[in-house]
């Protein structure tokens, strides 16, 4: 099998792409005061300083903590897998592209769609367009990875009730809150200045139904559930340290959580990546490749 050079070539590039994406914000020495402002809702909002000025406070401190996490382990990482797919690309390795890839293009839609404008407005839109064709094409070459022929043999309970518990609690976590905001008439809690709910958005539109989707067609045996898992694993394992970097940084910026604000995510995202890391390696160790893959 292989993938096409092409893909290759994009995965390089959302590489490069990602370093200019977290570095320029590290490196902005401009506008360094914090402001608030009142929103059309007439409701005061603070807004965060530096590169992430236009957005709000706990936003604005999010995505230093999710710079972070990419730059220091989505980008190595993805520029290891091309490299390795570039070398030879057995079925193991073609599979974790697609799922390192499908972190950048989660990171990036929300970034494109739901980030204030700011400088770097065209390189998120780059680095969205490049994951999302740098995937297709991955996940194409997936398809022909070996899954079929091994189905199975691959284990099913436990990733496929992962998956269902992963869109459950991604319904309710997201859902919740909306419903909450509907009922007294007022707006979510974190909409602060925005004008819609983008990580709602893309976590109840897309991620859920293809979470439970995958979720059953894994216990049914099909290969189709595991290609569909495969991406959203890689999402779930990296959104474990991005969570927890993000939380610091914001209670740093003086967002103010209560203790079981706090424990609560942290803790869950832990667990949950955890699951997600045994999932992706017990999924791995029974397709066809010559990849040494650790034994859980």
């Amino acid at each position: 099998m292989r993938v096409s050079r092409p893909v290759l070539g994009l995965s390089l590039l959302i590489v490069v792409l990602s370093v200019v994406a977290t570095l320029v914000p590290m490196c902005w020495t401009g506008d360094r005061i914090a402001r608030s402002i009142l929103t059309t809702r007439a409701q005061a909002v603070a807004l965060g300083s530096g590169f992430y000025r236009h957005d709000s406070l706990f936003i604005a401190a999010g995505f230093r903590g999710q710079d972070l996490i990419t730059l220091g382990t989505g980008a190595p990482l993805l520029l290891l897998a091309t490299i390795r797919c570039w070398k030879r690309a057995s079925p193991r390795r073609v599979l974790l592209l697609v799922a390192i890839l499908a972190y950048f293009l989660y990171v990036y839609a929300s970034m494109a769609f739901g980030a204030a404008y700011n400088e770097l407005f065209l390189v998120y839109v780059a680095l969205f367009s490049a994951s999302l064709f740098a995937l297709a094409g991955a996940w194409r070459a997936a398809a022909a990875a070996g899954l079929s022929a091994t189905a199975g043999t691959l284990p099913r309970r436990g990733p496929g009730v992962l998956m269902l518990a992963s869109g459950a609690v991604t319904l309710a976590v997201w859902l919740i809150p909306i419903l909450s905001a509907l009922a007294k008439g007022e707006p979510p809690a974190l909409l602060d200045h925005y004008t819609t709910m983008v990580t709602y958005a893309l976590d109840l539109g897309i991620v859920t139904p293809l979470a439970l989707a995958s979720g059953v067609l894994i216990l049914r045996g099909n290969p189709a559930g595991y290609r569909l898992a495969i991406p959203l694993l890689g999402i779930i394992v990296m959104l474990a340290p991005t969570i927890i970097a993000s939380t610091i940084f914001q209670h740093v910026a003086g967002v103010v959580f209560s203790p079981p604000a706090i424990v609560g995510p942290i803790a869950g995202f832990v667990a949950m990546g955890g699951f997600a890391i045994w999932a992706v390696v017990a999924i791995l160790r029974r397709v066809s490749g010559n990849d040494a893959v650790p034994t859980v």
